[in-house]
């Protein structure tokens, strides 16, 4: 963090009315802020690299690479090839490279551990271990010269390797590979709470959120829960900022401390006689060398704030820090930011944008600041600007609590304070409807909800919803039996009503025609004697009958002519 403020430093922001004392008190401030540090994620490579590609360039790469590694080169053929029966040596006993013929297969894994399928002339799929002479049961590094790559991720793992034809970038990955030996560490980016993820559950999908906005490729959907590859994880952050419960957390930092830095920094600007401040979030890499170019035009109130990437902070982050009082966010693209996670942070700006318009605040004070553009706008003056008195509350790592306080304070000394405003489909935030007419009551719904908003009211036939859990992953659509439940964007204002539980739907209970036991509800009975009227075991009254009938005496009224009679119904068992 020293660093950092000595590279904030010389970067030449303006200090128009002394504003540059009041940043550097800021940058201090969060400074000062301890930090809870991330577990770490271990990579070994011993230096056994598979090369990809035609003969020519396979060898021409092997040849620069083999002083420094044990390669294994696939050569690959447009008729399909076939695995060399000797596989040999080329150029001499010294050269350390494996010449083989084939067709690669499935290319999975990361740094220091890649498979490497090559399929046989018999339509076999053979790994390293049983095609290479060495004892490595895998590949530590791949440079795949085709065309078309075969891990077609936006971010491919650490130690893929994958020019696509590209002269420049193929010189510089040669210059890269031999130094991927020995040992690595990158940071554990995230945290996941299964308990209250949204992905699915009872074999049916809802939440797909963090999947889609995942450039990597890294998470995959074990049915009800999701799980992240930790070494395929490169941190990007989108998978935290589009989770709609907070299951999926950042952790380099968490968004507790991130927020607590925002808050230390504000604050201080604020004490130092700084106003208006606009803060500026930037990525460590190419982020920072994009905020040197800029730095000169931008507002003299710029507070520049250091993530490890851009779509790490999300719509929690942004608005507390504008109930903190600071005027403006602005989310700095680079060119090395995947598309995927643009789209991603796009989508959700677009989620928060209207919350702010609808309270009286420019929505253009969350500010996406695109690859080409300009410096941002020097925006309203300070003493003009709007900003909030600035809230008190802390935040812990619970995404929705932060929402939450956030939205409450902004709400409270915003210029407007509507009822309600819709939001975008995919919106974190909303209502279910349900149609009373074809609704039945069976409490699929509230059985998958998995953040309680949907509830039953236990014997007693009553659907009931809580508008402030409701994160509309749309499992409970996709239970519906009878397609009677949609989904509704919106976001309510006011904190008392959307905590209310209210009543979606409720009936008075069936009660059993022989005993007079609760058991279903009208609508259920209706249902099932609607469409088991036409079904060729149902065609006599006593059938039918039985339908209105709890399981007990279901039974009873089956078997009461052999009771009566004194004898037992053939399937009982042995007589």
């Amino acid at each position: 963090m020293a660093d950092l403020l000595s590279l904030y430093s010389g970067m030449r922001f303006p200090d128009e009315g002394g504003y540059g004392a009041a940043r550097e008190a800021a940058l201090q401030a969060a400074h000062a802020v301890d930090v809870e540090a991330t577990s770490l994620v271990g990579y070994r490579s011993a230096g056994y690299l598979v090369v990809i590609g035609s003969e020519l360039d396979a060898l021409e790469c092997a040849d620069i690479l083999r002083p420094h590694l044990h390669c294994t080169v696939i050569i690959t053929a447009s008729h399909g090839g076939t695995l060399s029966e000797e596989a040999q040596q080329a150029r001499d006993d010294t050269a350390r490279v494996l010449v083989l013929r084939g067709e690669p297969g499935t290319i999975s894994g990361h740094l220091g551990r890649f498979s490497v399928g090559l399929r046989t002339a018999q339509g076999e799929e053979l790994m390293p271990a049983e095609y290479t002479r060495h004892d490595h049961p895998y590949f530590d590094l791949v440079l795949d010269l085709r065309r078309e790559p075969g891990v077609r991720v936006e971010v491919p793992p650490f130690g893929y390797y994958a020019p696509a034809g590209d002269g420049e970038r193929l010189a510089r990955m040669l210059e890269e590979i031999p130094e991927m030996t020995g040992e690595f560490e990158k940071p554990r980016f995230y945290n996941y709470n299964p308990d209250i993820c949204a992905h699915g559950d009872r074999g049916l999908t809802g939440c797909t959120r963090c999947l889609d906005a995942c450039p990597t490729g890294a998470i995959s959907s074990l049915g009800d829960t999701v799980e992240v590859d930790p070494y395929l994880c490169q941190g990007a952050g989108t998978c935290a900022s589009v989770c709609p419960t907070g299951a999926m957390i950042y952790a380099y930092p968490g968004p507790k401390d991130q927020i607590a830095r925002l808050k230390a920094m504000l604050g201080a600007f604020r004490e130092a006689g700084g106003e208006a401040p606009m803060v500026v979030f930037h990525d460590e890499e190419a982020g920072v060398e994009r905020l040197e170019r800029l730095a000169g035009d931008m507002p003299a109130r710029a507070l520049p704030v250091r993530v490890a990437e851009i779509g790490a902070v999300g719509m929690d982050v942004w608005l507390s820090a504008l109930a903190y009082g600071a005027a403006e966010v602005v989310l700095l693209d680079t060119d090395a930011v995947p598309v995927t996670v643009r789209r991603a942070m796009q989508a959700q700006l677009s989620y928060t944008r209207p919350l702010l318009e609808a309270m009286g605040y420019d929505p253009g004070s969350l500010v996406w600041l695109g690859a080409d553009d300009g410096a941002p706008p020097p925006g309203p003056e300070a003493a003009t600007a709007r900003t909030v008195p600035p809230a008190g509350f802390d935040t812990f790592n619970e995404k929705r609590g932060t929402l939450r306080l956030a939205l409450d304070h902004l709400f409270e000394h915003g210029a407007r304070q509507p009822a309600e405003t819709s939001l975008p489909r995919g919106a974190p935030f909303g209502q279910v409807l349900v149609n009373e007419d074809t609704c039945t009551l069976c409490m699929a719904c509230p059985q998958v909800c998995p953040t309680r908003a949907l509830t039953d009211a236990g014997d007693k036939p009553q659907l009931n919803f809580t508008e402030d859990l409701c994160v509309q992953c749309g499992l409970c659509q996709t239970a519906c039996p009878e397609d009677a439940i949609r989904l509704q964007p919106r976001f309510l204002f006011d904190w008392e009503e959307r905590r209310r539980t209210r009543v979606l739907n409720e009936e008075e209970p069936f009660r059993c025609i022989s005993c007079g036991k609760p058991f279903a509800t009208p609508s259920v009975i209706d249902r099932m004697t609607e469409r088991l009227g036409d079904h060729h075991m149902f065609q006599s009254e006593d059938a039918l009958r039985r339908l209105k009938m709890c399981g007990d005496c279901r039974v009873v009224d089956m078997f009461k002519d052999d009771v009566e009679a004194g004898s037992k119904p053939k399937w009982y068992g042995p007589q």
